[in-house]
């Protein structure tokens, strides 16, 4: 009698003869590369420093395309992205110490907004590891210690054997939902030492879909079948899980009004009579969403943002679908589901009664009326305009990058992605710069699209490095720099809360000048010409820089009063 364990496929005469006979000139940095390209990746990006040598050496006899870029944690909002774009997991290479740690900021943004990030760094010489003051270049008592409050997982390896397990494993855990970066370290020695291992060929690292208990989507089922006014958020999981056909059908089916979180853009059809868009930053929305009894949350842990700053108190009974266990009803009690977004809306469109419900699109008129009257009062037509021309210069399926700018704030509530996994933004960890290297890693994803960029000029100082990338490898990013002259949140934020502003404002350079010393066209627009001078520049093959002097306002928040 056999069982399934039992059974191992045996090599054939080919695999045998390969593997007694590996090809010569091979170090520990090959079996990196193959175990990634054994696993299905195409691209890796990052930056070379000298523990990691073996790595970028060995990069040469792969078949990996490699996209360098300037700063390590540029590196790792590129990865971020191709990540988002590609629901694959994005390898980033990377040296220990000062190079590692410069990518901590991206790996926290890409930790908190679920991007797949396989992080493989080298590490100081084996002698060296377990904490004791060695003076090696680069050395820390415990460089994984910098990640593990970051990441989803860390794997430290210590025999070149290791190597292909533990990347897998990192691989693994980086695409099981919810998907995040992981860290993976290997010290220098194990990756220069000459590999006498076999070639690595194909890698299992399949992830388990997480799957909904059936009791609750039973109960949650009978509780929007039968709800007298039921409504539904829909979160980044959403997006991530490539469930909004299911989230239409299942909001049809109910006619549940539906509102999308900033992390969840183009999660469900802006323009549909049950969409109340995403206007989560107003009281009026705060108030419909207070008032369903029942509340279906998809995808999303109801975080600062998501709760109009945590002034949100629902009233009837909540039911969250989260593949994050540390977010389910971590800020509200709920009907709690655990599960992958996609997995759970499939096992409630199985089983949930339709309910017949006329009033429901004039409620959510209704309120997108309110919404608009309360933007309408405050003299805002500037920032309005601006943002429907990027709107309309930007094709329907070009994806865009923004940074944490007043655009960009506006964007998330008023911005109509037209389609899902279209706009992505740094809201997870709110760090500067990461609208124009993640739009180079979406690029290098795809580059048949052109692909949008939105930053400030202090946002677009962290990253001005990138043009040298953008123009290295050609790639078809547009990036508008909107130029106010300073931090213009933290200006406006300082003013309102002190009456004056304190080290807000910033020396710049000239962008144009700046990105044409680069061999990047620049062109500086006005409110009136940039549709015209954005829809030419995202025309125009390659990269780009748009420079759009203006001095833009946030609405009025609802939540101080």
């Amino acid at each position: 009698m056999t069982h399934d364990h039992d059974l191992v496929l045996r090599p054939t005469d080919q695999q045998t003869a390969a593997a007694l006979n590996p090809p010569p000139g091979r170090n520990g940095g090959d079996l990196v590369v193959e175990t990634l390209a054994g696993l299905g990746a195409t691209t890796v990006f990052g930056l070379p420093g000298q523990h990691a040598l073996g790595m970028f050496d060995a990069l040469r006899r792969s078949s990996l395309r490699y996209v360098g870029l300037r700063v390590e944690n540029n590196a790792g909002f590129a990865a971020d992205a191709y990540g988002r774009i590609t629901g694959e997991a994005a390898p980033l290479l990377l040296s220990t110490g000062p190079g590692a740690l410069t990518s901590l900021a991206a790996l926290q943004e890409a930790a908190a907004a679920s991007a797949p990030v396989l992080a493989i760094s080298s590490q100081i010489p084996t002698a060296g590891l377990g904490g004791g003051r060695h003076g090696y270049l680069h050395e820390l008592p415990d460089q994984a210690a910098s990640f593990r409050g970051v990441v989803k997982s860390v794997h430290t390896v210590r025999t070149q054997s290791q190597i292909p397990s533990a990347i897998a494993a990192a691989w693994k855990s980086a695409l099981t939902a919810p998907h995040g970066p992981v860290w993976v370290e290997i010290p220098q020695d194990v990756l220069l030492a000459e590999a006498s291992l076999p070639v690595v060929t194909a890698m299992d690292a399949t992830p388990e879909g997480l799957v909904p208990r059936p009791e609750l989507t039973a109960l949650a089922a009978h509780l929007l079948s039968h709800a007298a006014r039921p409504a539904i958020i829909a979160g980044g999981g959403v997006v991530r899980a490539d469930a909004s056909g299911k989230l239409k059908a299942l909001a049809e089916r109910l006619q549940a009004p539906v509102v999308t979180t900033f992390g969840g853009k183009g999660a469900f059809p802006w323009n549909h009579p049950l969409s109340l868009q995403s206007w989560l930053e107003d009281r009026h929305t705060t108030d419909f969403l207070e008032d369903a009894d029942v509340l279906l949350v998809v995808g999303s842990g109801l975080g600062e943002l998501s709760s109009n700053y945590h002034t949100f108190k629902p009233r009837g009974r909540v039911i969250q679908i989260e593949a994050d266990l540390g977010k389910l009803e971590s800020n509200h009690p709920a009907v709690g589901i655990h599960a992958d977004a996609r997995l759970a809306l499939q096992a409630l469109l199985e089983t949930v009664e339709e309910r017949p419900d006329d009033r429901a699109p004039q409620r959510v008129r209704d309120l997108l009326a309110r919404v608009s009257e309360r933007i309408a009062s405050q003299d805002l037509a500037l920032e309005q305009q601006v943002l429907a021309s990027v709107r309309r210069a930007l094709p329907s399926d070009s994806p865009s990058f923004w940074d944490m700018t007043i655009l960009a704030y506006w964007a998330w509530s008023a911005f109509d992605a037209q389609g899902p996994n279209t706009m992505h933004s740094a809201q997870g960890a709110g760090g500067l710069g990461y609208g124009f290297p993640a739009a180079l890693g979406a690029a290098a994803a795809d580059p048949s699209r052109p692909v949008l960029a939105v930053s400030g000029d202090g946002g677009a100082l962290y990253s001005i490095a990138e043009l040298a990338t953008a123009r290295q490898y050609d790639l078809p990013v547009t990036w508008l720099i909107v130029d106010d002259g300073g931090y213009g949140i933290l200006r406006e934020y300082m003013t309102d809360a002190f009456g004056q502003a304190t080290a807000t404002e910033l020396t710049r350079p000239d962008y144009v000048a700046l990105a044409e010393s680069f061999g990047v066209p620049g062109v500086r627009t006005t409110p009136e010409a940039l549709e015209e001078d954005l829809t030419k520049a995202l025309a125009t093959p390659g990269p780009s820089v748009v420079v759009l002097p203006a001095v833009l306002r946030m609405f009025a928040p609802t939540h101080l009063g």
